[in-house]
């Protein structure tokens, strides 16, 4: 389920600064292998102390250039707030987005409770955190946390033609600061 770890951790500062430092590419996707975006922290590897501090530092700073997530099955925990790193959100249907941690007896440590309000509302926000209910790719989108819902399978090919539309813009200097 892409549970983060310091191989993933690693691998994502390093096709982040990829982006950042390649001058022909205007706008990049992000999304998960498989059936899911991202499951969040991968607790056993946490417990033997792998280094996830890079994937922290993008999750925090982002992308300079516009980042797309394309969302099937869960962005839960980390998992959301790695999305919430992106820019634009594309969830399929059948996507669940959420912040389960409470749950477990454990708080949302990255940036998530901090951009989390400013894209669904402070309310809605505080409820996703008390209960660690997720929201429904629908729910997401009637709420402003994601731009469009596909069908389910979908949201890779739509937000690679986000990107594509993005492209064909006169380029421009992105690099705007990330909340």
């Amino acid at each position: 389920m892409n549970a983060i770890n310091g191989p993933l951790s690693h691998g994502l500062w390093a096709a982040g600064g990829e982006l950042n430092a390649d001058p022909e590419l205007t706008a990049g996707v992000l999304t998960g292998a498989g059936k899911g975006f991202c499951s969040g922290m991968d607790l056993k590897a946490f417990a033997r102390g792998e280094d996830i501090g890079p994937m922290l530092e993008y999750v925090r700073k982002g992308a300079d250039k516009p980042l797309i997530g394309a969302i099937e099955g869960f962005a839960l925990a980390g998992g959301l707030e790695l999305a919430l790193a992106c820019d634009l959100l594309v969830a399929a249907e059948g996507a669940k987005l959420g912040i389960p941690e409470v749950g477990v007896g454990l708080f949302a440590a990255g940036a998530g409770l901090f951009r989390l309000p400013l894209r669904v509302g402070y309310a809605k926000a505080m409820e996703m955190a008390v209960t660690g209910e997720p929201i429904t790719a629908q729910e997401a989108a009637d709420r402003g946390l994601v731009s469009r819902v596909t069908a389910a399978g979908g949201a890779l090919d739509e937000a690679i033609a986000l990107a594509e539309r993005i492209a064909r813009n006169a380029r421009s200097p992105w690099r705007h600061p990330r909340p």
